[in-house]
């Protein structure tokens, strides 16, 4: 319980079309309603007031267990409030991201001292000042804060982010390679890596799947730059509903880092373990590399998901024994060595 019948207790009070706060001292609901009409000059005919976080109308006996400095929306009699959610819903009723809507947003940003709210207000307000349209390092220096100068465009550095990663699954595989106890396993293996490389080198690395101006068929983003969690290894779709545009803002760019191209079928457990297997007894001309090129470097294994989308546990996912041999011809046997 808090505080006693008869003393007056401070609130936090805002109208439903001002998203500006005033505080105003009452010992009762009564007292409380006449002196927020009197400030937001609202008629008290009807009157009536509700927690802004949830909407819950607030009586005589709740008023009572209310804490000092609770958040209320004072309403004239036809009005009503559904909570924190409606000032969301407002902003994002509105295409346009205007100034208007950036102050607001600072402004409930700077009165708040809930943690969580300040998150939310804070992701909010860095969607509210996207500058995603922009793509060249003159028109958004900011976002190259930290970025080689010879990336000119957003697209570009993204791409190349891309590269990277999917060049650090190649160099996996090199590695792997050259661990063959046998030479002439060892021969095959390098054939099988070497093969491979020009694959993926002649597919330009799959950049294309983090640049916004690639066809829509190569890229995994919008033309705005969106992204969105694919979900973990073991789901269809992020039940999260993850999203984050890099091209966005500096800081969206940083964190898109944190995201990953997750392999269902495992690289390292599965993938490449299986390879070298096969060419333990059959020449690099007998595996369908072709195979193991997609499941390593490509959409078909690949998934781009949020971190705590991201399982680090064993998948439990095999390759396919249909297709890591290419089909037999005629008159031709697979050799075993």
């Amino acid at each position: 319980m808090f505080g006693l019948f008869g003393k007056s207790r401070p609130f936090k009070i805002r109208s439903l079309q001002d998203n500006r706060k005033y505080g105003v001292a009452a010992s009762d609901v009564k007292e409380l309603l006449k002196k927020g009409c009197n400030i937001l000059k609202l008629p008290l005919s009807g009157a009536h007031v509700c927690l802004y976080e949830d909407g819950t109308k607030v009586t005589k006996e709740f008023f009572t267990t209310l804490p000092d400095n609770t958040e209320l929306v004072l309403l004239c009699k036809d009005q009503t409030w559904g909570g924190a959610v409606c000032d969301i819903a407002q902003l994002l009723s509105s295409d346009q991201h205007t100034a208007g809507l950036v102050q607001a947003a600072k402004g409930l940003l700077t009165g708040e001292k809930s943690p969580k709210r300040r998150k939310i207000l804070s992701d909010l307000l860095r969607n509210l000042e996207d500058r995603s349209e922009l793509e060249s390092r003159d028109e958004d220096e900011d976002w190259f804060t930290g970025v080689e100068a010879r990336f000119k465009t957003k697209s570009a550095y993204l791409k190349y982010n891309c590269e990277s990663r999917i060049r650090s699954y190649m160099k996996e595989l090199d590695d792997a390679t050259k661990s063959a106890q046998k030479a002439n396993v060892r021969v095959e293996c390098l054939h099988a890596s070497k093969s491979i490389s020009r694959m993926l080198k002649s597919d330009k690395y799959n950049g294309c799947y983090f640049d916004r101006t690639e066809k829509e068929t190569h890229r995994l983003c919008t033309r705005e730059g969106w992204f969105t969690c694919q979900g973990s290894f073991d789901q269809t779709k992020c039940a999260s509903l993850h999203s984050i545009n890099p091209y966005g803002s500096r800081e969206s760019r940083i964190v898109f880092s944190t995201w990953n191209l997750d392999h269902r079928i495992e690289k390292k457990r599965t993938i490449i373990p299986a390879l070298l297997e096969a060419l333990q007894n059959h020449t690099c001309e007998d595996i369908n590399l072709t195979y193991f090129y997609r499941l390593l470097f490509t959409r078909d294994n690949l998934k781009l998901v949020h971190v705590v989308c991201h399982k680090k546990g064993a998948h439990n996912l095999l390759c396919d024994p249909n297709k890591i041999f290419k089909r037999q011809q005629p008159g031709k046997k697979i050799r075993l060595k």
